[in-house]
């Protein structure tokens, strides 16, 4: 475990929020049944969005993979699932978070900060026995540190981006994994304060561009190494956020501090927002209304091009931040973050959006009929739809899409809570279809019905991580291992 941290200033505390998280992360055992259900699915959910990134994404396969090309393999490292690659921890840990996140398909929790905790998820010292419970757990409260925070706290509004949350949060939770003391936690914490941060312009117009799917496998990577530097005993500091002049407060928050508007527990896990769609977040419902009314469309004999004279949304406040823009898109990430593009490419192909739609060989990304259309849609705030969003009971994710045709007449429908959202009858079945399907794009159809077999059956909590793990990996395994034989509960 290493030695303690040496401290030369015992006497000065931590500051309140460190010793918050660290507390939380270490005692925190009693997360209430519906957030253990979603733990399980988030859980699977990440690994499946792994691997569609994996086979999906040529540009985050490039990403992948040994540091450098004659790299040997490491052996008993991590195994990204559904890769034949045995990485060292830094290096799977950056993988695992850049998988996860790359294609913005994973879920997400919406508050003045926009981000997705499964961007923490992932196995950490391979020389330990962590069981599946541990994980979910360890899940549970990376999704809670993260997402209290995103509540009231925004990032974006001092130009950081919000994968400084994703660092914190893992941090906390990597040293718990790791059987760190709390002592060496607060001070990797404290590591996980004073960092750099990463500025928010390669998400915003006119940079945005791809470091954005691999900033959350970034930021995971620090805090593996952070946690490793603590066990080694690296001190901590202990007014990072609050030293005058030099703390965070004042160097990079404008002299704010930050607001939990909640305690800790697991609230956040119950309420995760799913990706069921490969749409960024804030345009889902946007999603959905158009798809009703590309329907009324086709119904009427009613033609985008020919038909449409102009296209007007009203949407939220973080709407109008994100997913706005106007003019040339130049990316894989300009795409998936347009609500106009989006909508506009569902209008031309009378069907809901997929992955390749953004693409850059996608011929949606030079169609010109795509940037007419754009052309004729205009975005605005409704508080209304703000207020829902902002309020912790409602948690809308309202769209309205309101469609004017030549002749002078209109179609609008709204949207108010997506396939994917806790209030959805649909959410759960939803996310287990999606992550099948995205299983079995890196993985045997025998491999994947034997997983199948494995969550539903009584020992998958159990179950070690590092078993999970090497099944997803099966391109290491021999053709003919019995998978179920590998299932062993964790002594």
């Amino acid at each position: 475990m290493g030695v303690p941290a040496p401290d030369n200033n015992n006497e000065q505390p931590y500051d309140g929020i460190i010793d918050l998280i660290v507390d939380y992360a270490y005692d925190y055992t009693d997360p209430s049944p519906a957030a253990w259900t979603r733990a399980k699915a988030t859980l699977l959910d990440a690994i499946g969005s792994a691997i569609e990134s994996f086979h999906t994404s040529k540009e985050c396969r490039d990403l992948l993979g040994p540091q450098w090309p004659t790299s040997a393999s490491i052996p008993d490292g991590f195994r990204p699932p559904g890769t034949e690659y045995s990485l060292d921890l830094l290096k799977g840990a950056f993988d695992m978070g850049a998988m996860i996140r790359y294609l913005d398909h994973n879920d997400a929790f919406p508050g003045a900060e926009w981000g997705h905790p499964s961007d923490a998820l992932k196995r950490q010292d391979p020389s330990s026995v962590i069981t599946v419970k541990q994980i979910m757990l360890g899940g549970i409260k990376a999704y809670e540190i993260q997402g209290c925070f995103q509540i009231r706290n925004a990032f974006n509004k001092v130009g950081l981006d919000h994968v400084i949350l994703v660092k914190v949060a893992s941090t906390a939770v990597v040293s718990w994994l790791m059987g760190l003391s709390k002592d060496q936690a607060r001070a990797a914490v404290s590591h996980a304060w004073v960092d750099g941060h990463p500025l928010r312009a390669y998400r915003q117009a006119p940079n945005a561009g791809p470091r954005k799917g691999w900033a959350a496998g970034d930021a995971c990577m620090r805090a593996v190494h952070l946690a490793t530097l603590a066990r080694a005993g690296q001190p901590g500091l202990r007014t990072v956020l609050t030293a005058p002049r030099w703390g965070f407060y004042h160097v990079l928050y404008r002299g704010q501090e930050f607001e939990l508007p909640r305690p800790f527990g697991s609230w956040v896990m119950e309420n995760v927002l799913f990706k069921v769609m490969a749409v960024e977040g804030h345009a889902l419902t946007s999603v959905d209304a158009t798809a009703i009314l590309s329907k009324q469309m086709e119904e009427r004999g009613l033609e985008p091009m020919r038909d449409i004279k102009s296209i007007h949304v009203k949407t939220t406040d973080a709407s109008m931040i994100i997913i706005n823009k106007q003019g040339p898109l130049h990316n894989y990430a300009d795409r998936d973050h347009c609500m106009r593009y989006i909508i506009a490419v569902m209008l031309l192909k009378g069907d809901v959006i997929e992955v390749q739609d953004y693409q850059d060989d996608s011929p949606w990304s030079s169609d010109p009929r795509v940037d007419e259309l754009r052309s004729k849609i205009t975005m605005t705030e409704d508080e209304e739809f703000t207020k829902d969003y902002h309020n912790q009971d409602i948690r809308s994710l309202a769209n309205e899409v309101e469609i004017t045709f030549n002749d002078g007449t209109k179609l609008s429908e709204r949207v108010d809570f997506p396939a994917g959202h806790v209030r959805h009858e649909k959410t759960l079945p939803l996310v287990r279809e999606k992550t099948v399907r995205n299983w079995k794009m890196g993985l045997p159809e025998s491999r994947v019905d034997a997983i199948v077999d494995l969550i539903d059956g009584p020992n998958f909590e159990s179950t070690p991580a590092s078993v999970i793990w090497q099944i997803m990996a099966w391109r290491s395994l021999e053709p003919r291992i019995d998978t179920i034989s590998l299932i062993q509960p964790a002594r």
